[in-house]
């Protein structure tokens, strides 16, 4: 069913789903295409109490939400922290420490969702048709909410711009972390 050249440890669950969606698309019989569509629904149901992992592939509300929840968790201690203040004082002092600052966040967002094998993550649609659209959002998400708490609880006051952004960098890379930590652990349903 999987081809000759998968043995039985070869087989993931997306051979699984890919191989169920062919197979639903090929039935004539309607009564073999309810028998596929309700081994689908028993997969899907393994793989929602954790028996089975699921394949991820859509990016929607809920999962937007899961990501402000995890960014919201992970940057909350660190909001009150003044070694955040001096440390944003100290990248807006050193412009290659800030861009290695943004640039290791990225790839701790990158890494969390695509090659920690967390789970499997697939990329769908990406923006541009190379951009994924999950690490853009979970990243915008971890962004938006830290410039926001930070402003919100007076941590920055924005009168000098650059020292606020690099100050605000510094939550984001921890937020950016736990957003896509939030994403991606509880699953998507």
């Amino acid at each position: 069913m999987f081809g000759s050249d998968d043995g039985p440890g070869d087989v993931t669950m997306t051979d699984l789903y890919d191989q169920l969606e062919t197979l639903e698309e090929t039935v004539d019989d309607p009564a073999e295409r309810t028998e596929v569509r309700r081994t689908k629904t028993v997969v899907d149901r393994l793989s929602h109490n954790g028996t089975v992992s699921r394949v991820i592939t859509e990016f929607t509300g809920r999962d937007k939400a899961e990501a402000f929840v995890g960014s919201v968790v992970i940057g909350m201690p660190l909001l009150v922290e003044d070694g955040v203040i001096e440390i944003g004082e100290f990248l807006a002092e050193t412009p290659a420490f800030f861009a290695v600052n943004v640039g290791l966040a990225v790839a701790m967002v990158v890494g969390i969702l695509y090659v920690a094998d967390f789970r499997d993550v697939r990329i769908t649609d990406p923006y541009l048709d190379v951009i994924p659209r999950r690490p853009v959002w979970v990243l915008a998400i971890a962004f938006a909410t830290a410039a926001a708490m930070m402003t919100l609880w007076g941590r920055v006051d924005w009168a000098d711009p650059w020292v606020s952004l690099c100050q605000v960098s510094v939550i984001f890379a921890a937020m950016a972390i736990g957003g896509s930590l939030g994403d991606i652990l509880p699953g998507e349903h």
